[in-house]
């Protein structure tokens, strides 16, 4: 887990007096990337194409899993800074999303922002217009069209880089297996309704 100071790191891309520094942060190259990439930016993208920089240095060093955790002004319209957590291995991942899930300031339909912004609490109606569980659904829907796995070979394989946590998944399906639009079965035999330990399995219909 690191400090990662985005104001200063947003100014400085650019700056020639800290280039080095940056060079140092990014990798030459990718650092080069960013100068020429964030011009024109909006401040949403400029975020966005800086934190994939960082991640994608990050990876080259080894790190598999990096997630941020993002702090805003107190007017919440800016981002000040972030921890960024980096580990080798996915149960790591997983206990540390869900502490910055209880940490968030808002979440949307169960979703966490992995956000903190004091402003969240007197605009709730900016978050709740994103409905992510709906879109989880569909993304599960296309994403394992065909194919047959259990809670955690979804949650391990699609919830890297999303803010979605184990609960969402788990609620997504059962949304969907009353729906019809997935199918379980347990392994063993047995299963109590509403529930994916290991020894269920999901089938997802074919794609088109």
């Amino acid at each position: 887990m690191f400090f990662f100071n985005y104001n200063r790191i947003n100014a400085g891309i650019s700056n020639p007096g800290v280039k080095q520094h940056m060079d140092a942060l990014f990798g030459e190259e990718r650092a080069n990337a960013l100068r020429a990439k964030l011009p024109g930016l909006s401040p949403e993208l400029r975020e966005a194409a800086i934190l994939e920089a960082l991640a994608n240095e990050i990876h080259s060093l080894g790190g598999k899993f990096v997630l941020p955790f993002t702090f805003k002004n107190s007017e919440g319209t800016r981002t000040s800074h972030k921890l960024i957590f980096v580990s080798k291995h996915f149960k790591g991942y997983e206990i540390m999303k869900d502490i910055m899930a209880a940490e968030s300031s808002t979440t949307d339909e169960g979703v966490p922002s992995l956000t903190y912004s004091p402003a969240d609490a007197s605009m709730p109606l900016l978050f709740s217009l994103a409905q992510p569980m709906s879109k989880l659904k569909g993304m599960l829907l296309e994403h394992y069209a065909g194919q047959t796995c259990s809670l955690d070979e979804i949650y391990e394989s699609h919830s890297v880089g999303k803010p979605y946590i184990k609960k969402n998944y788990r609620e997504a399906l059962n949304t969907l297996e009353a729906a019809g639009q997935v199918s379980a079965y347990s392994t063993k035999g047995t299963r109590r309704k509403g529930t994916y330990p290991d020894h269920v399995k999901i089938q997802f219909k074919g794609g088109i």
